[in-house]
Order: structure tokens, then C-alpha cells, then sequence
């Protein structure tokens, strides 16, 4: 309150969290007033102030404020966008790599995998796409610095699309351990290949397996007595045993699913010839036995042969 030329003047200052239209209410009738005391009097509204929107603008302001200084600090010089645009577009140095002084990516040594190439224009292709992991062979001849590497690191072939690339492929199977093979398309090198093509053939590069199978060798077929020969077609699909004598004479022909309990029980068997699989069980029993021969459709791969007891299934027997 103040006082002045006989005259008081204040401010009344009411703090409310009602809503609205109670707060209009309020200052209406204060407004109403036209007495304090013994003293006549008139009240004037002022204004009616909303404290969150307040508190909401000088949110607003200092949001902004930091916003704008926060980009300022924030945004490289000219001269820093020049020198990070630079450094992306310079194209890494080829090196020399090993004693064979091989062309190759300057990370070679740090990846847990390689790319190997024919030569160094691949190289130099590759890098321009961003493979720095690289390395050629530079000749047909495979050098010791590539076996050495691909033993001792995930590596990848990518070969010409041509004969020549072919050629290299067989010498690689030969001698290094590549774990997957990638071609240029058929016709093209490495070398002229863009950057989408270089990364659709690695992407779409094939363990070696599926390129290269080993030929299967087959056993030489075991010769036997025409007898034998002739009693292996008499039982396939009749689950049958036969036993024979040291003359080859028959002993006795029986169920498969007695031949274990039998065998232990006889004497003088000196070839058994069954429809069925040899298992440890009876490979035991015949050598106790002195069994000579076990002739049967299959062998199980869990099976210990004794010295004593030649084994054989009836695709790798013939007549002699």
C-alpha cells in the first residue's frame, strides 16, 4: 500500500488454481468492492494472469536460445567440410605386402578376412570401391606369402570371368586354403568392373566346397569263391544268415535275429554271410569264435574290425 496527497493506493495480488470461469467469478466481485474499512474505495482489475502459459513461454525462449547455440558450436567450418569430403574421396595407397612384395590394400594385416586377386589393377580397383583388405597374386604360380595367408585367415578368390581365371582357380584348390570363391561375370576382368558389379560378385561368392569335390575313389572289389558270390544274391531281401565251414560247406541258414545267439553256440564257422547290418556284437562273437569272414549289406560305422576277422558288404565283393 502507499500513501499520497491523502490518498492510499495498493494492489491485491490472489493466487488461485480454480478453474476459469470460478476465477472470472472471483475477480468480478472483487471489483464489487466499493468500501475498505471505514474508507470508500473502488477495485480495478488489472489483469488475470496464467502462470503455466507463463511458464510455458520462458520455456519456449530458452529452448530456442540453446537450440541456436547449440547449432552454431556445432556446425563445421567451411573448412572442415572441405577436409572431410577430401579424406573420403582420397583413394588409399597400394603397398607392397610380404617377402613376394605382393600388390595390396593397407588392410591386410588388420582384417580377419582377405579378398585375393589375380593382379594389381584389381587391386587398385577394389580400393576405389572402399575393399581395402586386398591382395593379388601377380602370376599363375601361387606365392608362399598367399598360402600362408589363407591359412591363417578367412580368404575369399575373386577371379576373372575367363580361362585364365579358371587356371588360377585350379592352382588355388591345389595348394591354398580358400574358403570361398567369387567370378567377374563370364567374359569380364576384375579389373573393369564398376562398384555395384564387384559387390553383387562378392555377395554372391560360394563356399569352395560347391565348386570343388574331390573325386570319390573307388575300393577295388574283394575277390571271393563263386560259392560265396552266389549265396550274396540268394539272400539280399530275405534277412537270412548262412554259415560256412573252412570247406565253404553250409552249416546251417537261418533268421537274421538269431544269428548272434547261434554264433555263440557253435563251432567251426568259419565264414558267416547275412542280410543285415554287422554290428560291434557280432564282430565280437565271431572272433571268439575264430570266424574268418563276415560278409554282409552293410557295416555299422561304429564298428571296431579285430585283425582277425575280415569284414565286407555284398557291393564290395566280386566272383573271383
Amino acid at each position: 500500500m502507499h500513501s499520497k496527497n491523502d490518498k492510499t493506493t495498493g494492489s491485491i495480488t490472489i493466487p488461485t488454481s480454480m478453474d476459469r470461469v470460478s476465477t472470472a467469478l472471483i475477480a468480478a466481485s472483487i471489483e464489487s468492492i466499493n468500501r475498505v474499512g471505514p474508507c470508500a474505495a473502488k477495485v480495478t482489475l488489472e489483469k488475470i494472469e496464467d502462470v503455466r502459459e507463463a511458464r510455458r513461454k520462458i520455456i519456449i525462449d530458452r529452448a530456442k536460445e540453446i537450440l541456436h547455440k547449440w547449432t552454431i558450436e556445432s556446425m563445421p567450418s567451411v573448412d572442415e567440410v572441405f577436409k572431410e569430403i577430401a579424406e573420403t574421396l582420397k583413394i588409399a595407397k597400394v603397398e607392397k605386402y610380404g617377402p613376394d612384395e605382393l600388390s595390396a590394400g593397407p588392410e591386410v594385416d588388420s582384417s580377419k578376412e582377405i579378398i585375393v586377386v589375380e593382379g594389381r589393377a584389381d587391386v587398385i580397383n577394389l580400393m576405389r570401391c572402399g575393399l581395402l583388405n586386398v591382395i593379388a597374386l601377380e602370376g599363375a604360380k601361387v606365392p608362399e606369402t598367399i598360402k600362408k595367408l589363407t591359412r591363417e585367415k578367412e580368404s575369399t578368390a575373386f577371379l576373372d570371368g575367363d580361362r585364365g581365371g579358371d587356371l588360377i582357380l585350379k592352382e588355388l584348390l591345389q595348394v591354398a586354403n580358400v574358403k570361398y570363391i567369387a567370378r567377374a561375370p563370364r567374359g569380364k576382368e576384375v579389373e573393369e568392373l564398376n562398384c555395384k558389379e564387384i559387390f553383387d560378385a562378392l555377395e554372391a561368392k560360394v563356399p569352395i566346397e560347391e565348386v570343388y569335390k574331390p573325386p570319390k575313389r573307388e575300393k577295388p572289389k574283394i575277390e571271393v569263391p563263386k560259392e560265396i558270390a552266389q549265396i550274396t544274391k540268394e539272400l539280399e531281401g530275405t534277412l537270412e544268415a548262412v554259415l560256412l565251414n573252412e570247406k565253404l560247406e553250409q552249416i546251417e541258414r537261418l533268421p537274421v535275429s538269431q544269428l548272434a545267439e547261434r554264433l555263440q553256440q557253435m563251432e567251426g564257422v568259419d565264414t558267416v554271410v547275412f542280410d543285415g547290418i554287422i554290428t560291434q556284437r557280432i564282430v565280437d562273437m565271431a572272433s571268439e569264435k575264430n570266424v574268418k569272414n563276415i560278409i554282409a549289406s552293410r557295416i555299422s560305422e561304429a564298428v571296431k574290425s579285430p585283425l582277425s576277422v575280415q569284414l565286407m558288404t555284398f557291393s564290395e565283393i566280386k566272383e573271383s
